[in-house]
Order: C-alpha cells, then sequence, then structure tokens
C-alpha cells in the first residue's frame, strides 16, 4: 500500500535558503524520518501563517504534504521555540555548529531516534547555558556515539591492552592507543590519566553518575575535536575559536 499523502512529524528547523519570490527550502531534522527537505510555500509572504516559526532551531509539529521531489510544509505548530536565547552571538554559533554537523553526518530519510532526541537536548542546553561552548564536545563525542563511530577511549583500540598512565588518539584508528603501539614519527595528542577519565565522563551515557556536569580539559575538547573532523573529512564551517 501507498503511505498516505499527509503526515505529522516533530522537526528541528537547521537551516532554510529561498525558492523564487515567497517560497523556502527548509532542512529539517525530524523524529520519524531523520533528515529531510521541505518546503514552505508563502512563507516569506508577510500575512503567512509560518511566517515566525520556522526559526532556526525550532522544534515544531509540522504537517506534511508528499511531493514528487520535496514534501511540503502545509502547517507548523510550534513546541519550543528557543530562538530568542539562540540570537545571542555565542548561543548562535554554537548551534550553527551542531546543526552544520548533524546536517553533515546523517543522510536524508534514515530514521535516526537517538540522533533526534541529542539534538533537541543540545539545542534546549544551548539555550539555557551561559557557556555554550563548553557543551561542545560532549555533543560532539556523543553524536559520534549515536552514529556508531565512538572512540574506543577503555583500552588500547589496536591490541586491547589496558593503558598504563598514558594512551594518544590516533583518529585513524578510531580511539585511543597504547604506548606499544605508537607510532614515534606520528605527531598524536596524547592523554595522561586525568585525560583518560575526564574524556571517559564526557562521553559517558546520559543520566550517568561518572558524567554529572564534567568539562572537557583543553586537551579532551582538542582530541574530540580533531576526532570529529576526522570522520567529517574536514573541520566544520561553524567551527567555535
Amino acid at each position: 500500500m501507498s503511505a498516505a499523502r499527509s503526515y505529522k512529524t516533530n522537526a528541528v528547523v537547521l537551516r532554510g535558503r529561498q525558492l523564487g519570490e515567497a517560497d523556502r527550502i527548509f532542512t529539517l531534522f525530524t523524529d520519524q524520518r531523520g533528515k529531510l527537505d521541505a518546503v514552505a510555500k508563502g512563507v516569506r509572504r508577510p500575512k503567512s501563517h509560518l511566517s515566525g516559526r520556522l526559526e532556526f532551531g525550532n522544534e515544531c509539529v509540522m504537517t506534511m504534504h508528499r511531493g514528487r521531489s520535496l514534501d511540503v510544509i502545509v502547517a507548523a505548530d510550534i513546541a519550543r521555540a528557543p530562538w530568542s536565547k539562540l540570537v545571542d552571538p555565542d548561543r548562535f554559533a554554537v548551534f550553527s555548529l551542531v546543526a552544520e554537523v548533524v546536517d553533515a553526518f546523517c543522510e536524508p530519510d534514515l530514521p535516526m531516534p537517538d540522533v533526534y532526541a541529542l539534538l533537541t537536548g543540545a539545542v534546549a542546553a544551548i539555550a539555557a547555558s551561559d557557556e555554550p561552548r563548553s557543551l561542545i564536545p560532549r555533543f560532539s563525542i556523543r553524536l559520534l556515539c549515536a552514529l556508531g563511530l565512538d572512540p574506543a577511549v577503555d583500552c588500547c583500540v589496536r591490541c586491547s591492552l589496558d593503558f598504563e598512565g598514558h594512551a594518544w588518539l590516533d583518529p585513524d584508528a578510531g580511539g585511543l592507543i597504547c604506548a606499544a603501539c605508537r607510532e614515534r614519527w606520528r605527531d598524536l595528542i596524547e592523554f595522561d590519566e586525568a585525560d583518560l577519565q575526564n574524556v571517559r565522563a564526557v562521553g559517558a551515557a546520559k543520566g550517568s553518575a561518572a558524567r554529572a556536569t564534567v568539562r572537557a580539559t583543553p586537551r579532551v575538547e582538542r582530541a574530540i575535536e580533531t576526532l570529529l573532523a576526522h570522520h567529517l573529512g574536514r573541520r566544520p564551517k561553524a567551527s567555535i575559536r
């Protein structure tokens, strides 16, 4: 049986671009279908009922109509609207990075409920935080985990032996390696015992007592940024400096 022409889904607005004189195409991340592009017809007209609802970062309950190439946004009821907080320059920069990497990593029409939950949680945390940049390392490593790219941090990714006080991040291997597996000629980020404990806490699953409100050390933050760029194939355009 063919799918219904109309459906509802929760969605977060990742970005938008103009189409013609009055329309816009929005990239959405939905709870049911993952990432998709959809058109909002007439949204740029002052009297459009969608105007002001499809702001960057808003989570809406969308009524959609399936189209031949693009689905059409028929209605959008706001579930959460953090836009007034996201206009702060630091928060805007951080969510721009979040939206960019989710858009880059996720394939269209692939349901990813873990990523949706992570994204909505990140939006809320960024909107409420006075130091939004401190949230980037945890979001990045949890996103890699949700994508099945989580780095091995409990033992050497090559030989599976425990670390003896120090470890080195090897992005090509997908995690941390021990001194015996380290290739001396390579310039790798070195972790001491405190960094090892920190990266485990930063990457711990939601609700874990290990993570509490821990912040990444500068070395761990740099390592997670390096790992994210390795899997992405480039540094994000919205990199925070």
